[in-house]
């Protein structure tokens, strides 16, 4: 689960992390009442949206009057970033930057331990750093026996900076990021950049975090954050019908029966050169109505071109599916071409129901996956 900027900075402020001073705000006249009670010349706009990105697309401007704070609140709460709608904005004063550093916790899944990640880079262009220049980030994998004693925090601190006052400061900020990634359950606790400003001050000016759904259970409050994606609200409400779906982007619409058999079609979706639009596995059920539920599903993804139906039978008989499928395409008007392959228990019935219909029908996986694949490259 991902959080806001303002949200993340303000489980910063509880956990010690300094930051700068900002106002959450909605509109326009909101802007300009914070620009107002900041008392300071310049103030940044920054988009709040659930995606990074947004400097590289326009949503984070400096504001140094009336004038500018009206006129960019205006132009970012119009804008989509990366296909999310900016709804808010903070509005925070501009701090004096000296240097951007980077700093994040996160797990290493092959290390199986949190991993401290520092750089003297920081900024933007971090993903950069990461690629050309990997020994400009240091890493740090942390014991959960011992955390992150002063020693070890000290340590990690002096690949950055070498003044003692900076890495007193550097030192209480790993601690305090460190137990906050650990108490919330966090996946991610990252500041980049971490500022240092011509004071000598050093301020998380931005803040990401992100928190593991299986471990919300035990955190009301953030639980409560939790602002779902139209993808996601899609995913909540397919589980609630019995079925396992996940958005993948394609153009290939998948209905499957089992977890396996999603997985190695779209493998063969992919080895004929095709893109699968979604993991959806409708289980072991043969119910019609579920089918029709499944179909519909699918239908509503604009992206999806060709629909691909792969069911073995085993549990499921293949003669529901077919009635669930002939009582689908009643219900729904459709020009999307549906590739059908049924093998298995009353498969011969199914066959012989589906005879005179419209669905293409496959002899094998090979050959669905095959024409499935054909037709949505014919639709690009």
């Amino acid at each position: 689960m991902k959080i806001h900027e303002y949200q993340a900075k303000e489980l910063f402020s509880n956990y010690g992390i300094p930051v700068e001073r900002h106002h959450l705000c909605h509109n326009i006249d909101e802007a300009l009442l914070s620009y107002r009670q900041l008392k300071v010349a310049k103030v940044m706009i920054k988009a709040q949206v659930l995606t990074g990105g947004r400097g590289k697309a326009g949503g984070i401007k400096l504001a140094q009057n009336v004038k500018e704070v009206s006129k960019f609140a205006k132009e970012i709460l119009s804008m989509k970033i990366q296909g999310f709608p900016v709804d808010r904005i903070l509005v925070s004063e501009a701090v004096n930057i000296k240097a951007e550093y980077y700093i994040s916790f996160t797990t290493d899944r092959n290390r199986k331990a949190t991993t401290l990640m520092l750089s003297d880079e920081g900024g933007i262009e971090i993903e950069e750093v990461a690629h050309s220049t990997p020994g400009r980030i240091h890493r740090f994998w942390i014991d959960p026996m011992t955390g992150i004693p002063d020693y070890l925090a000290r340590r990690a601190a002096f690949t950055i900076f070498e003044d003692i006052e900076l890495i007193t400061q550097m030192t209480l900020i790993i601690q305090n990021l460190y137990n906050l990634y650990q108490k919330t359950d966090a996946s991610l606790a990252e500041i980049n950049p971490l500022a240092l400003t011509y004071e000598g001050k050093l301020i998380a000016i931005d803040a990401k975090m992100t928190f593991d759904d299986n471990a919300l259970y035990r955190h009301s409050a953030i639980k409560d954050l939790h602002e779902p994606t139209e993808e996601e609200k899609t995913e909540t409400e397919a589980n609630k019908k019995g079925f396992s779906y996940v958005h993948l982007g394609g153009d290939i619409g998948c209905m499957v029966n089992g977890a396996g058999l999603a997985m190695a079609t779209m493998d063969i979706i992919k080895l004929y050169g095709g893109n699968p639009a979604n993991f959806l596995d409708i289980g072991g059920s043969s119910n019609p109505e579920k089918v029709i539920e499944a179909i519909k599903l699918l239908l509503q993804d604009n992206e999806v071109k060709v629909v691909l139906i792969n069911i073995f039978g085993g549990i499921t008989r293949c003669d529901d599916v077919a009635n669930g499928l002939l009582q689908a395409v009643k219900q729904i008007s459709t020009d999307i071409p549906i590739v059908l392959r049924l093998t298995g228990t009353n498969e011969k019935e199914a066959r012989a129901l589906l005879k005179d219909s419209a669905f293409i029908i496959a002899q094998t996986m090979s050959e669905a996956a095959q024409v499935a694949v054909d037709i949505s490259l014919k639709n690009t």
